[in-house]
């Protein structure tokens, strides 16, 4: 089981990204959070398979929203993180 903490930035909010990126999550049954910072940003918290965060990541740094844009981010592996049941929009 892979854990990782995913900060992307760009265009972001207000675009249905955290949304978009639950209907991700739950397509590769990954379980975690994920919600907007007040600096314009989104964090995620994601756990799963290997091959599946992989596939994951790769989705989400390629905006998984038409109208979003992902201009940068910040990939952490990171074992500590809690252990979620599902994965749920946080606000």
């Amino acid at each position: 089981m892979k854990k990782i903490r995913l900060t992307v930035y760009g265009r972001v909010q207000g675009v249905g990204f955290r949304y978009m990126t639950k209907f991700v999550a739950d397509q590769y049954g990954i379980k975690g959070l994920v919600k907007n910072q007040a600096d314009g940003s989104v964090y995620i918290e994601a756990s799963g398979s290997p091959e599946r965060i992989a596939l994951f990541i790769q989705k989400i740094k390629s905006s998984p929203t038409p109208s979003g844009r992902v201009d940068d981010y910040e990939l952490e592996y990171d074992d500590t993180l809690p252990t979620y049941s599902s994965f749920k929009v946080t606000y």
